[in-house]
């Protein structure tokens, strides 16, 4: 009977245990896919009490933009609640694109950063911040000048830690292609919509409505007006400004409920929609739609425009034609005053008009009036002349009148000076001291960065200061050296009696600093010649044919 061999009688191994197989846990149910919130890391999250501002943003298009305002005000308020010792402070709504910055939201946002209102500037995405690399960067450097840290709440951007601005700035690349994705395939929607004779987008030509086929058809309302505007400027010849002003007294607003300005008026006798064409980058379909304007009609608008335009170009490359260019200033908004005309039935009557009513009309919100070219010229050179007749004696007063106040102010100004260089030392002392405790390693940057900047700032304005003092300590005014004034005095008597345009508008732009309009009438300011506004003294041969006053520095004192 066979007998079964035991391990031991054998010599081998036991064979080997088998082990019950081991089953893995469940797999967790897959997540859901959405963004969520960034939660920030130790060394991003700060520690302590901290101030947040809320900044939200909505895109001027309301069909691509799924984060609405109220969206992202109740995901942002989530997310503070989540973080402890976080405080919303303050909040800021822009309902604009984020191709600018230029938005009243953001930069109450920043002012509100520079005052230190807040800690932190808080967003629901980056995007909502800023859709370009150059103007993000630039307005984090902003916050951080200020001592303030951006964050987004669904990503991993946090300016607290290294990691953080690192994706802040890849995420910044990321935000600007996809802006650049979304403009290139609005450009190509808008081109395919042109080119079957569609109005391509944007804000509809006055005269036309765009009805749902994105077709443009005549405004029951504004076609009549846009017939009387080429009318008045092909049959009757009037300009475009004095259309605007005919239209404003009728009281008819343009597209926006606005008044008019010659502006609106040539950019409507340019336009090629009122023949019936669709024009959009390269494409160009002619009758697209029904015409308002003869294309007899407005191939003569635009004959007219040119001939006017070579007119009014000649006349601005005149540098002769109007004295007081530059000179004259709108006390009633501010604008210079420019160079007009208009043709009479004998003669050109030529102006100075406030650059405001140019543009918009007299209708305008500025209605300074009209000043007579001719008559203001020569009124101005006859006071010049008039003012170097006696001006010894004036002259000598001002020059008295300078000292006395300078002394007055010296030993103020020299102890102003000795504080400012006091605090330029210490000021550069400050920053030394940062930036050996940066290089030591007993501070980082996030902490020495900020102040260091405010401090250079600081230290620019101290050296600005200092130059002006000291210039103005050094500076000591003068009176012209003999024989100045006789000198000038003939030469102005020359030039009024058979002098050139040229020569007569060089000798006021050197010799008059500023023509004031005020209750009492026209008072033109002067300056005070030195030895370099002399003119070159008279030859054998006469005097030179060159204008003399054309080699006087116009950088001298009143």
């Amino acid at each position: 009977m066979p007998v079964a061999a035991t391990p031991a009688a054998t010599g081998t191994a036991p064979p080997p245990r088998r082990t019950p197989p081991v089953t893995a846990p469940p797999l967790a149910p897959p997540k859901r896919r959405g963004r969520r919130a960034h939660q920030p890391t130790t060394a991003e999250r700060p520690t302590g009490p901290c101030r947040v501002c809320v900044y939200i943003r909505r895109s001027t298009d309301d069909e691509h933009q799924p984060f609405s305002l109220d969206a992202q005000r109740a995901a942002l308020e989530k997310y503070v609640k989540s973080q402890p010792g976080w405080t919303i402070v303050a909040e800021y709504e822009d309902d604009a694109s984020g191709a600018t910055t230029h938005r009243p939201g953001l930069r109450k946002a920043l002012n509100a950063a520079k005052a230190g209102l807040y800690d932190v500037l808080l967003v629901y995405r980056l995007d909502r911040f800023s859709r370009s690399v150059a103007d993000l960067l630039d307005l984090i450097n902003i916050l951080e000048a200020s001592g303030v840290r951006f964050s987004s709440a669904t990503e991993p951007v946090d300016t607290g830690g290294p990691f953080g601005r690192m994706m802040l700035q890849l995420l910044a690349v990321f935000a600007e292609f996809e802006r650049n994705i979304i403009i290139d395939r609005v450009k190509s929607g808008m081109t395919a919509k042109a080119s079957k004779g569609k109005w391509a987008g944007g804000t509809r030509p006055y005269g036309y409505l765009v009805n749902p086929d994105h077709r443009l058809v005549p405004h029951p309302d504004e076609a009549p007006v846009l017939r009387d505007i080429f009318r008045l400027y092909t049959r009757d010849r009037v300009g475009t400004r004095a259309i605007a002003t005919i239209l404003n007294e009728r009281g008819v607003p343009n597209r926006t409920g606005k008044k008019w300005s010659g502006h609106t008026i040539n950019r409507i006798l340019d336009n090629p929609a009122y023949v019936g064409d669709i024009a959009y980058r390269d494409v160009y379909v002619p009758d697209a739609h029904d015409a308002l304007i003869d294309r007899d009609i407005f191939q003569r608008a635009q004959d007219i425009a040119a001939a006017r335009g070579d007119v009014q170009t000649q006349r601005a490359l005149s540098d002769s034609d109007y004295y007081l260019t530059g000179l004259l200033t709108c006390p009633r908004c501010g604008q210079r005053y420019i160079g007009t005309s208009a043709n009479g039935r004998t003669r050109r009557y030529r102006y100075y008009t406030c650059f405001t009513r140019t543009r918009y009309g007299k209708h305008a919100t500025c209605d300074a009036p009209r000043l007579p070219a001719d008559d203001l010229d020569n009124a101005i050179l006859k006071a010049l002349h008039d003012f170097y007749t006696t001006a010894e004696p004036v002259l000598t007063a001002m020059i008295e009148r300078a000292h006395a106040q300078r002394n007055s102010t010296t030993d103020d100004r020299s102890a102003e000076l000795t504080a400012l260089a006091h605090q330029i030392t210490t000021t550069e002392a400050a920053i030394d001291r940062y930036h050996t405790a940066f290089e030591n390693g007993t501070m980082d940057d996030t902490t020495a960065g900020p102040r260091i900047r405010e401090l250079r700032q600081q230290l620019a304005q101290l050296h600005t200061r200092h130059a002006e003092l000291a210039a103005g300590l050094a500076a000591q005014p003068a009176p012209p050296t003999p024989g100045t004034i006789a000198l000038i005095r003939d030469y102005l008597t020359t030039i009024m009696a058979s002098g050139s345009d040229t020569e007569r508008k060089a000798a006021i732009e050197t010799l008059i600093a500023e023509v004031q309009l005020t209750d009492q009438g026209v008072v033109p300011v002067f300056k005070i010649p030195t030895d370099t506004t002399m003119p070159p003294p008279k030859t054998d041969g006469g005097t030179s044919k060159e204008p003399p006053v054309r080699t006087m520095v116009r950088s001298v004192g009143r």
